[in-house]
């Protein structure tokens, strides 16, 4: 794995949808923290590129996540999610976001 983060703190909950009378569907919702050490940000804001951050202009903060997801049974194998994820200072940089992203999810068993 690649990644730009040097501490990160994430946690999360997932329920199947038994108790709303569709055991097959998920809802899940969950956060993260990412940081960077101190050398990490002296790199970014000294002009460095990571494979995700940097810019040249660096205003640290901490990036955070926050994500939900909705996994539905359509037929049979077939399954459809719909994600959105809300993130705050991205690339740990504060003059950045903050960024919402959707997503759609098809998903088939053979």
């Amino acid at each position: 794995m690649f990644s730009d983060v040097d501490y990160t703190a994430t946690a999360g909950i997932s329920v199947k949808g038994e108790s709303w009378r569709r055991p097959d569907d998920t809802f899940g919702l969950a956060g993260a923290f990412n940081g960077i050490s101190k050398v990490h940000q002296e790199f970014f804001a000294a002009g460095g590129t990571g494979i995700l951050a940097g810019d040249g202009n660096l205003n640290y903060g901490w990036e955070k996540i926050l994500e939900t997801y909705y996994d539905f049974k359509i037929w049979k194998k077939i399954h459809g999610a719909v994600d959105y994820q809300f993130i705050t200072d991205p690339s740990f940089n504060r003059d950045r976001g903050p960024v919402s992203v959707f997503a759609m999810r098809l998903h088939w068993e053979l």
